[in-house]
């Protein structure tokens, strides 16, 4: 689900920082100004809990170029969800070093809705329910606020249901899953393809799952797993946070990086999610221990 508006997020810089990462963002529907080739490019990212002020990313460094795939795993509490909720600017995460670009346009200093507009997508770990809100109605209302915010035309009734109809089509979803309350009575697969038909409609650049796999069986892991494959291009990159390999089966990474204690410790091929599977984190911690 795109990320919504908040009040709670806060950028905080060393002075030492503050002439590296103060790049002013190009205004909606301006071509961003470029100054690497990955798509996502975080630097030295240092963040901890506002109310806690208990540091949980440590100095991740992570590059994502246009059109590839990347893991992220490792054990629970390496900061892994924290990393995709800084990313979309969730409330109550201070960045205290580092930074992020988007295109080579730093978004730390943007608001939620705003990353979105760029063409940043987060798929939640657990989808929320919107109770008497149709997901017709969701859908209309995110792709007109983004084309909005870019300086684009809305799209008339007649041809965002247009536009609706081909993607679920494509995608092999019911079209009286447009027609039900979001996720209201879903089930945990519906919830996730939900998520990728709205990642379908949105057409984001860069697409941040968090855990998608989780609560899912197999027959549905795959279902969303083909669903983020139909997705794959040249212009889109995925971010893939997961514990397990299961999910990797399917959606096969370019590379994959192993995060532990705030930090990302290892960056491998596919081979690496393979290794974790049959060997756990226990020696890969050693390493860096």
């Amino acid at each position: 689900m795109a990320p919504a508006p908040h009040q709670g997020f806060r950028h905080v810089m060393d002075e030492q920082d503050n002439g590296r990462v103060g790049t002013k963002a190009a205004g909606p529907g301006q071509d961003a100004n470029k100054e690497t080739k990955e798509m996502l490019e975080i630097r030295n990212l240092h963040v901890e809990l506002e109310e806690e002020g208990k540091e949980i990313l440590k100095g991740v460094d992570l590059s994502l170029p246009g059109g590839a795939v990347h893991a992220i795993m490792g054990p629970n509490g390496s900061g892994k969800s924290t990393l995709s909720y800084v990313l979309a600017g969730r409330e109550g995460y201070a960045v205290t070093k580092g930074s992020i670009t988007l295109d080579g346009t730093d978004i730390l200093e943007l608001e939620p809705e705003e990353r979105a507009a760029r063409g940043l997508f987060l798929a939640f770990q657990y989808p929320v329910e919107i109770p008497g809100v149709s997901n017709m109605t969701f859908l209309r209302t995110a792709v007109n606020a983004q084309r909005k915010l870019r300086g684009e035309p809305e799209l008339s009734a007649a041809d965002f249901l247009k536009l609706v109809r081909e993607k679920a089509k494509a995608l092999k979803i019911d079209a009286e899953m447009l027609k039900r309350p979001v996720n209201m009575g879903f089930s945990g697969g519906e919830k996730k393809r939900n998520e990728i038909l709205q990642m379908a409609v949105l057409e984001p650049r860069l697409c941040v799952l968090d855990e998608t796999d989780s609560g899912l069986d197999v027959d549905a892991m795959k279902l969303v797993a083909e669903g983020v494959n139909a997705l794959r291009s040249p212009e889109r990159s995925f971010l893939v946070i997961t514990h397990y390999q299961r999910l990797l089966n399917h959606i096969t990474p370019d590379m994959v990086h192993i995060m532990a204690d705030g930090r990302i410790i290892r960056t491998g091929g596919p081979e690496l999610a393979l290794e974790v599977e049959n060997n756990g984190y226990a020696g890969l911690l050693e390493e860096v221990a």
